[in-house]
């Protein structure tokens, strides 16, 4: 990409390109996005899915068993939203509605990288309280928070409002 698509006008798409083929490239990005996500998502979800099978879970005490079933239910989320956008474009499949289904899936993708993130967080508290203290456990997945926050929210956050001033 040139530095003048990357400006503010690349919101209008490529010179010569339709809204219907602007919204079949944004899906299509997406959904690339998307799959990226799946992954890491199914594995983190599956482990956390076969804790509770493990000999050791009866140890665990209040607390770990309290981030467990959020980290699970962070996941669980996420999953949901994740896939949410291949249901939408199933159901609404040869309707003309594109667009909406990209709007939406955009939605679908923040929600479930929020949801993944709160997932990360907990299910490191979770693993590290295992081997730390709480305390130093709590201190590090907020750390780790702190950093997907930074890195997935005001970075981006940030460089957009760099190029919209341009």
């Amino acid at each position: 990409m040139t530095s003048q698509q990357e400006g503010p006008a690349s919101v209008e798409g490529r010179p010569g390109e339709t809204d219907e083929q602007r919204a079949d490239r944004n899906f299509i990005d997406l959904l690339q996005e998307l799959r990226v996500t799946q992954t890491g998502v199914q594995i983190l979800f599956g482990f956390l899915l076969t804790l509770p099978l493990q000999a050791r879970f009866a140890q665990l005490d209040r607390y770990e068993k309290s981030l467990l079933v959020i980290a699970a239910l962070s996941l669980a989320v996420a999953t949901t939203c994740i896939i949410a956008p291949v249901a939408w474009h199933r159901a609404l499949f040869r309707h003309q509605l594109k667009k909406e289904i990209v709007d939406a899936s955009n939605v679908f993708a923040k929600a479930g990288l929020t949801a993944l993130a709160l997932g990360i967080v907990t299910s490191l508290m979770l693993m590290l309280g295992l081997v730390l203290s709480h305390w130093a456990a709590l201190g590090l997945g907020a750390a780790i928070g702190v950093l997907l926050l930074m890195l997935w929210v005001v970075s981006p956050v940030l460089r957009r409002r760099e190029l919209q001033k341009r």
